[in-house]
């Protein structure tokens, strides 16, 4: 039974993304409409072989919407989401703005699903690090239960926006011509560096990032007590962010038991190949909705085997956000 759908920030990186998705998983769709900033609007769209014009977002955007996909920034979900949902559509938000909010379901389908039917007009898409950590992580859990993560990120510029795409190709093009590198929206030169993520660093000294992959990896796993510690960092890559991940698990376990369960899980690919030296690689990753898993290893650095390293590779516009998005309208259904 055919959908109607709305996209508030239709124009931007992560709301193209939700196009190709819809059109891709063949998403049931009847009518849809395109909503972004008054700048925006008037702009065509092509979308499945037909051409849409965007239109600009109001309060009242919302008539006769069933599902609203929101990617437009916190506060544009804060100011608008009430309305869609007083006009009876379900919000599947992108943005920060719901996430920690009691009542508000936070999901990655492959985790837990069954939250979705609880929801009270808004589901919240976690964030894009938190995602591609939680696919791989969550069944190492449910069979062995995991008490503490590491992570460190390598998180491409495109993750900031299509802003970020465009700051590392001028300054690579401005490297390769041997001309000044202009810094305009990073707080530092990205091309042949990397940084800190580019986000306010809170009193506890974890940046917004890192704050996000601890509470809400524990919102979702309904573990309020797992130990979450991060490290996010901002890499001169396009697409798709990669994960360093050290578990900690209750009982012992394996490399080889890590494999068998990975093989099963679903959303995961393993790219573990020691001989040929090839593991996850944001590269490979872009593109496509599995996250890729490699480095699985013993942790040296305890002799009760009851440590486990990972290296993941995901892309964060599509697993990361537009994907995991729509596969929690797919359920919703």
């Amino acid at each position: 039974m055919p959908v109607n759908v709305a996209i508030v920030g239709a124009t931007g990186a992560v709301g193209q993304e939700f196009l190709n998705v819809l059109a891709e998983r063949k998403f049931p769709i009847g009518q849809l409409k395109l909503l972004a900033s008054a700048r925006s609007a008037g702009k065509p769209v092509d979308f499945a072989g037909k051409s849409y014009v965007v239109e600009e977002l109001t309060r009242d955007s919302f008539k006769d919407i069933q599902i609203a996909f929101f990617s437009a920034g916190g506060p544009i979900s804060k100011e608008f989401a009430p309305a869609a949902v007083a006009a009876k559509a379900v919000v599947v938000d992108n943005t920060s703005a719901f996430r920690l909010k009691d009542g508000i379901p936070l999901v990655v389908p492959e985790v837990n699903p069954e939250q979705i039917k609880r929801h009270i007009g808004i589901i919240a898409n976690p964030n894009c690090s938190t995602i591609i950590m939680n696919v791989p992580v969550w069944p190492l859990h449910k069979a062995n239960r995991v008490k503490r993560i590491i992570v460190s990120t390598y998180q491409a510029v495109s993750g900031a926006g299509a802003w970020g795409l465009y700051e590392l190709d001028a300054q690579l093009k401005a490297y390769a011509a041997g001309e000044p590198i202009v810094k305009q929206k990073f707080p530092h030169q990205i091309a042949g560096n990397l940084f800190s993520h580019n986000t306010k660093i809170a009193e506890n000294g974890y940046n917004e990032e890192e704050n996000k992959m601890v509470l809400e990896t524990r919102k979702i796993f309904g573990e309020p007590k797992i130990m979450v510690t991060a490290t996010c960092v901002r890499v001169p890559v396009p697409r798709a962010h990669s994960e360093s991940i050290n578990l900690e698990f209750e009982r012992p376990i394996t490399p080889d038991q890590v494999r068998e369960i990975l093989r099963k899980a679903p959303g995961v690919k393993i790219v573990d190949d020691r001989e040929g030296n090839h593991f996850p690689m944001p590269l490979e990753a872009s593109g496509q909705d599995l996250v890729l898993v490699g480095r699985i290893r013993q942790d040296l650095s305890r002799e009760d085997g009851r440590g486990i390293e990972l290296f993941v590779s995901g892309d964060q516009i599509r697993k990361g956000a537009a994907t995991n998005a729509v596969q929690i309208a797919e359920k919703l259904l």
